[in-house]
């Protein structure tokens, strides 16, 4: 099991980044403020889970101990996998999610990308009276923002990538991600990526 990663920092994607420990690169899917808080080059600390399937590992990263606790959290309600989990977090921090889940919000869960009406019932109903210390803590640190990207149709495309890896289909990603990207030709590739998951979430 490998529970953190220390060490430099060698690549950030959109959803996944790389760290290098001990003449090892682990890659690792993460979220937009996760990856927005990791700087190319330097040496920095990610904590983990890691994900044993029929069809390899995954790791997963985070930059602090409520994002990874809500990721496992969010898994033991039936029929939710890591991938949603993920998504979960792209979208609310592990706080305000708590807040929402512990308040019955199922409305405001349900904006999740992939988290229809039954799937939101279920969040609230199996986690509403689990999530006491998550619902408590603050919001978590502010999200450190990437500069904006270079070349809005190269942004564009980054993002339509990791939607599709998420489960999107490119015919109902693209127009979303375009629309967001006309409309703010400078939202950094995190931003438009968080952005797009809103508005899918409510479609």
């Amino acid at each position: 099991m490998i529970d953190s990663l220390n060490g430099e920092v060698i690549s950030i994607g959109l959803d996944h980044a790389v760290i290098e420990c001990g003449g090892v690169g682990y890659r690792f899917l993460a979220t937009p403020p996760t990856l927005g808080r990791l700087s190319r080059g330097q040496q920095q600390r990610v904590l983990t889970s890691m994900v044993m399937k029929d069809d390899g590992v995954t790791l997963y990263g985070f930059a602090d101990a409520d994002a990874r606790t809500m990721f496992h959290k969010l898994q033991t309600v039936t029929g939710l996998g890591p991938k949603l989990a993920l998504a979960a977090l792209a979208v609310f921090d592990p706080g305000e999610l708590a807040s929402r889940i512990s308040a019955g919000d199922a409305k405001a869960v349900q904006t999740i990308p992939g988290v229809g009406k039954k799937m939101a019932d279920r969040i609230v109903l199996e986690l509403k009276d689990k999530l006491e210390g998550l619902a408590a803590a603050p919001a978590g640190a502010a999200e450190t923002a990437p500069a904006p990207a270079s070349g809005g149709s190269y942004a564009v495309e980054q993002v339509v990538e990791a939607l599709v890896g998420l489960g999107f289909g490119e015919r109902v990603a693209r127009p979303v991600v375009d629309a967001l990207a006309a409309e703010s030709p400078d939202m950094a590739t995190s931003a438009l990526l968080r952005a797009a998951l809103t508005q899918l979430g409510k479609k």
